[in-house]
């Protein structure tokens, strides 16, 4: 491996966001899954949470569908809503869920700098009750058009952009990352890139 591709990873990891992350649940869509790992890796998120409380497999979310983007994801697989938001609050303790509602709050009044997951649901039928219940917020995207919902994959671009954009102004992606997790991570890298 050259030291060029060496620097890239560190590089990466010293703008990684492990105060922020998202929960996808009962996704459906290998190509919504795939467009929406990019995305996080996008803007730095290094920790994504995979809810299939319907008891679906893991297998959409092989690096083939996810093109390549899942290599550089910690992904945590849950089947269990319970047991998936004790871990996400115990690590983020915010947790905001992105849906089409009259209480939900826009976007752009929403303040991204403390430690945030958000959560996206199925694309048909959206977040399910009881996660929807274990949240603490509601956001929606303003829209203006006729049709009053988008893609999953775009919604999760636009609210992890605007995340991106407010801890990009504070400068959240100059702060120093955690050294052990950094060099426990790089290794990972090194290892896993050495592989394929």
């Amino acid at each position: 491996m050259t030291e060029q591709r060496q620097q890239r990873f560190r590089e990466v990891l010293q703008r990684r966001q492990r105060d922020l992350t998202v929960v996808f649940e009962n996704v459906d869509d290998p190509h919504n899954v795939a467009a929406c790992l990019r995305s996080c890796d996008a803007v730095g998120i290094s920790d994504v949470f995979i809810l299939n409380s319907k008891g679906k497999t893991q297998s959409r979310l092989s690096e083939k569908t996810s093109a390549s983007a899942a290599r550089w994801l910690s992904l945590h697989h849950h089947q269990d809503v319970v047991a998936c938001m004790q871990q996400v609050r115990q690590r983020y303790g915010r947790v905001l869920a992105a849906a089409i509602n009259p209480q939900a709050v826009s976007l752009f009044e929403v303040d991204f700098l403390p430690p945030t997951a958000i959560v996206f649901g199925n694309e048909k039928d959206g977040i399910s009750q009881p996660l929807l219940a274990s949240c603490d917020g509601l956001i929606h995207i303003p829209q203006v058009g006729m049709i009053q919902s988008l893609n999953i994959s775009v919604a999760c671009a636009v609210i992890l952009y605007e995340a991106f954009r407010q801890r990009r102004q504070a400068g959240y992606y100059q702060r120093p990352p955690d050294p052990v997790w950094m060099e426990e991570t790089f290794s990972y890298w090194l290892l896993r890139d050495q592989k394929r």
